[in-house]
């Protein structure tokens, strides 16, 4: 793999560990400022719906890159360790297939919805923020997604090459 996509890929769960960090922290500062004075954070549930899926979208290619996914190997237990390369690449192939169109798709509605002018219910924030920065963690899973399925077919293992 290569070290430019495994560096970005860490640098992007690294980001969004700490979107997930600060959500957390807006989450219970909000519980508690509503337990104790009566005074959550405003927007608290629209703030962490966006955390959370921004968090999820980064922390994707990492997941993808060690091979974290869930895989379901309940038919594969007897086939061949070729066989299972060769499903385990189509299975890559389709995954990228499917992230790459998400983030094709996701930028297309960034675009949409900023020119729309569409904000958040209670806080008013564009909405097309949160799409854009779904976009790139979903784009970057799915290179990642392809470059295991091209390693898978030419016979390497692209989860033990990760530096």
């Amino acid at each position: 793999m290569s070290r430019f996509l495994t560096r970005l890929a860490w640098w992007f769960a690294v980001i969004g560990g700490l979107c997930a960090s600060v959500t957390a922290v807006m989450t219970v500062v909000s519980i508690a400022a509503r337990a104790v004075v009566s005074r959550p954070i405003p927007g608290d549930v629209e703030l962490t719906q966006f955390g959370i899926a921004i968090c999820i979208s980064l922390c994707l290619p990492w997941c993808q890159l060690h091979g974290s996914n869930i895989i379901v190997d309940f038919f594969t237990q007897k086939a061949s360790a070729a066989t299972t390369r060769r499903l385990d690449a189509i299975g890559g192939l389709l995954l990228a297939l499917m992230v790459l169109l998400l983030a094709w798709r996701t930028a297309a509605g960034a675009l949409a919805v900023g020119s729309a002018g569409e904000t958040s219910m209670i806080l008013g924030l564009p909405m097309w923020w949160v799409y854009a920065a779904l976009a790139p963690g979903l784009a970057l899973t799915g290179v990642i997604a392809l470059f295991q399925a091209f390693e898978r077919l030419s016979g390497r293992d692209p989860v033990q090459n990760v530096a």
